[in-house]
């Protein structure tokens, strides 16, 4: 497995919970001449407690389409970053299921569902390049490494990132590491992008354009994205849906359809239907107690 290009084939089992992985069909499009396949993600009854906090999460019943882009907003340990963990598969909940099936647009019997999973730090090797960053988790999964740096031009190309393709981690801004880190995980052709507060500790006016790069690669790609963040603005901007949570123990309090248009440009921000949805998932955030939160952290982490 890999922190960024994890893939994830076939199901997994451990303790009272399942992951599972159904391969009989597939929803897909054309990228860069590759097929890139979607997955739908369904989360049936799941529930889990840490030994040393309590619970975490309760009775969280959810179905993510394939191709979708989903913002995952709630309170600091509400256990949003432990729900995209069991979704990856690094770790098993207590209770209840998570299923990963393609979509049903397409019949592609022999593809492979994969995930890629992208935090806060970018996480790059600084020994190696750019490129070499973003070509690793192809040579991992056994590419020589002249195939696996040829392939990783692509991504690279789509972050707007080619032209410093040869320099190392610390000759970059952070924004411009963070959209490395990115490339990385689109270098497998992931069916699901999870991305756990990814730009939190980016300036505003980066984040505001790496939001809208993310956004345009998903309009390209059509990955299912799952995207976890503390920011009303951003989830409001990315998504097509903004799931909220409440207080730990975690449960779905709000599950919004945005209506935004597809296409958002930076200056959608100061737009009134975007301000109304941003006052909308603020409101559901206070009534459930998050404008709080900071009292009510637990120390165990869950976020």
């Amino acid at each position: 497995m890999l922190w960024n290009g994890l893939s994830v084939v076939g199901p997994v089992t451990r303790g009272g919970g399942r992951i599972a992985v159904d391969r009989r069909a597939e929803r897909s499009c054309r990228v860069h001449g590759s097929i890139a396949i979607s997955s739908r993600v369904a989360i049936r009854g799941v529930s889990h407690a840490f030994s040393s906090g309590g619970p975490v999460l309760q009775d969280i019943d959810l179905v993510i389409e394939a191709g979708s882009f989903v913002a995952l907003l709630g309170p600091s340990g509400c256990g949003k970053s432990t729900l995209l963990r069991f979704i990856s598969g690094l770790d098993v909940p207590a209770s209840g299921s998570i299923a990963l099936s393609p979509g049903a647009d397409e019949v592609q019997p022999s593809a492979r569902t994969k995930l890629s999973f992208v935090f806060q730090d970018a996480q790059l090797l600084p020994w190696r390049s750019v490129l070499d960053n973003v070509a690793l988790p192809l040579e991992l999964q056994g590419l020589s490494r002249a195939e696996s740096r040829e392939r990783a031009r692509g991504p690279l190309a789509e972050v707007e990132l080619s032209d410093v393709h040869a320099r190392f981690p610390d000759q970059l801004s952070g924004g411009m590491r963070m959209r490395v880190s990115i490339a990385r995980a689109l270098v497998t052709e992931p069916s699901v992008l999870l991305l756990d507060e990814p730009f939190a500790a980016l300036d505003e006016l980066t984040r505001q354009r790496l939001d809208e790069r993310l956004r345009k690669l998903w309009q390209t790609r059509r990955m299912t994205v799952i995207f976890v963040t503390h920011a009303l603005a951003e989830a409001a901007f990315l998504a097509e849906r903004a799931l909220v949570m409440s207080r730990r123990p975690g449960r779905i309090v709000l599950d919004h359809t945005l209506e935004l248009p597809l296409d958002r440009p930076l200056d959608l921000r100061t737009n009134v239907d975007f301000v109304a949805q941003t006052a909308l998932l603020y409101r559901a955030l206070q009534q459930h107690g998050a404008l709080d939160d900071a009292a009510h952290a637990p120390p165990g982490g869950g976020a």
